[in-house]
């Protein structure tokens, strides 16, 4: 397992394989692909870990996809599985762990940042970019639930990403300032969140250690809103539970939403000349994200998709709803 500290690495080295004993997923191996772990470093100078999916029998440079999300989750779930059955459909893909998640480096850990983590994302290009089997004028992401958000921010950001899909997608830095459905849109309540990190910030700094928010409650309140007990429903049980990943366990440290809360992301969505593809479920508490943030987006490259009687999490993992044989049109036609 790579070590937990920041990395000592140089931004000349672009991959080092990672020892793996056993399939590690929550979900089934392919035999339709190779895998292996690879590393690669950010521009902070974290080491970045990811799963890499080549289709078995590949020749030439292939189309890449770098993939992660969910918010809260590690690269052997929901993200793997995208960049697994994508390979499968000819793509060399990554899907990795975010800055201080995971497998991957930064410390303290649990940590997130609008930033850092657009920022992996173009890290994930960097890596693909000089690979000998990639052709680097074919490369797109894939961002899902809160890296819907973060894909489609980091594509505003960087044009050698010629396309986007954000399934499921939240805008974090929207929910963290306005809490759910805005309900929590004004000055004070700001103001209130504000002061309370702040504090927490203090008795962290007292304490020598991060206070961790909670993953995912457990066990459920009998009065828990519908779509809560389906994050349960997949980060607490068999079906999505991974030892590594935060909404499964601890969380992210407290105060990760600080900077969040402070930041906008798609101020010059308007700007982005690249393909971009929104996935939503029909009854998925977040659509209200992705609707919004596809009407700041122009040109006729852009495409929101509703996935009839889909909630949130069905696009985690439900093989049978998640649209794949429209994610591989849309990036076989926008990776030419």
């Amino acid at each position: 397992m790579l070590a937990l500290g920041a990395s000592a690495c140089t931004r000349t080295q672009t991959e080092t394989d990672m020892e793996q004993t056993e399939w590690d997923k929550v979900f089934p191996q392919s035999d339709r692909v190779n895998h292996r772990k690879v590393t690669f470093t950010n521009r902070y100078g974290i080491t970045l870990a990811a799963d890499l999916y080549v289709p078995k029998e590949a020749s030439g440079k292939l189309p890449a996809i770098a993939v992660s999300g969910p918010f809260g989750a590690v690269k052997e779930q929901s993200s793997g599985l995208y960049a697994q059955t994508l390979a499968e459909r000819g793509f060399l893909t990554l899907a990795f762990d975010p800055s201080y998640t995971g497998e991957s480096g930064g410390e303290p850990r649990y940590v997130a940042s609008p930033d850092i983590n657009t920022e992996d994302f173009s890290a994930a290009v960097d890596y693909l970019s000089t690979r000998d089997d990639v052709d680097a004028e074919r490369i797109g992401i894939l961002g899902i639930c809160g890296w819907g958000g973060i894909a489609i921010q980091a594509a505003i950001n960087d044009p050698r990403i010629r396309a986007t899909v954000a399934s499921t997608m939240y805008d974090m830095t929207r929910v963290s300032a306005n809490g759910y459905f805005d309900a929590e849109n004004s000055a004070e309540q700001r103001n209130a969140k504000r002061a309370a990190m702040a504090a927490q910030r203090t008795e962290d700094y007292r304490n020598g250690s991060y206070k961790l928010g909670g993953g995912v409650v457990d066990p459920l309140p009998a009065d828990a809103p519908q779509f809560v007990k389906d994050y349960h429903a997949y980060y607490k049980t068999p079906r999505g539970y991974h030892k590594r990943s935060l909404n499964s366990n601890g969380g992210w440290n407290v105060t990760s939403t600080l900077p969040f809360l402070n930041f906008r992301f798609f101020e010059y969505a308007d700007e982005l000349e690249s393909a971009v593809l929104i996935v939503h479920g029909e009854k998925a508490h977040s659509r209200y994200f992705g609707e919004d943030t596809f009407k700041k987006l122009k040109g006729d490259n852009k495409e929101l998709l509703i996935i009839p009687g889909a909630n949130h999490t069905d696009l985690y993992d439900r093989t049978e709803i998640i649209p794949f044989d429209k994610l591989e049109s849309f990036f076989k036609d926008n990776l030419k």
